[in-house]
């Protein structure tokens, strides 16, 4: 009876722990906003308009809206067409200790009638892949300096570190599919947009992020008028301010 009491109350008080790492976030709001491919990585390259350059202009239009709002600090996995793979751009968010993880494309398709804006969150997969890496190395997870003196005892075989770890990979789950519901609604209501929804896929970019993440297909660069609309100013426009609402939204529904 002892032991389960003592492990009653360590469980009691990680959870504590996570909530005031939470509430900490909350304080001190930081964005991080990616830009998809970069550099020789072209994207999809539709009627002369690459995506690499749609998706950075969307991003620095976001970023130009967030630097300008109080309480909210901007890190960029890229501001120029730069080359940045995939698991740098994780470390990037990572070490900046992000609220967030923004990552901005454009979809594509063979056939040319598909049109829309898709909002994807982790996939199971990944949750099982980032809780492997959390067991691994705490760092990835606990990364506040307060949070790594609490967790100097850190052990990834024990029960109650395994189990919150579990909850912080479902925290940020649930708050991804959250903020995928705000950018996609957005879209729909305010940009009179057709939406195809949040779902959730197997996204490398994704995968070692220890923050809410989305990856943002704004839309069809293979679809003629839908890309247009995405390489126009009124178009990019739109869309940042979409994606700055549903992450000022976002920010009130944690900060409350």
């Amino acid at each position: 009876m002892y032991l389960y009491d003592k492990l009653k109350l360590r469980f009691s008080v990680l959870i504590f722990i996570l909530v005031l790492q939470s509430y900490g976030q909350s304080q001190d709001f930081k964005v991080a906003l990616d830009a998809g491919h970069g550099g020789h990585d072209f994207g999809a390259v539709y009627g002369g308009r690459v995506e690499k350059n749609i998706a950075l202009a969307i991003v620095l239009k976001v970023g130009k809206i967030l630097e300008s709002r109080p309480q909210m600090q901007v890190i960029y996995t890229r501001k120029t067409d730069v080359f940045i793979d995939l698991i740098e751009r994780a470390n990037i968010a990572n070490r900046a200790n992000a609220t967030i993880f923004v990552s901005v494309h454009c979809n594509a398709n063979v056939k040319p009638s598909p049109y829309g804006t898709e909002t994807y969150v982790q996939g199971p997969d990944q949750n099982r892949t980032n809780l492997e890496v959390a067991k691994r190395e705490n760092d990835v997870i606990f990364l506040d300096t307060k949070d790594k003196e609490m967790f100097a005892s850190y052990d990834p075989s024990s029960p109650e570190s395994l189990i919150a770890l579990k909850i912080q990979q479902s925290k940020y789950l649930e708050s991804s599919l959250i903020f995928g519901g705000f950018v996609e609604e957005n879209f729909a209501k305010k940009d009179k947009r057709f939406s195809r929804g949040v779902m959730q896929k197997n996204l490398h970019v994704l995968r070692l992020n220890a923050m809410p993440s989305v990856l943002i297909e704004t839309g069809f660069i293979s679809n003629a008028e839908e890309a247009a609309y995405l390489a126009s100013d009124k178009g990019q426009d739109e869309i940042a301010e979409s994606i700055y609402d549903a992450i000022t939204s976002y920010k009130k529904r944690i900060d409350r």
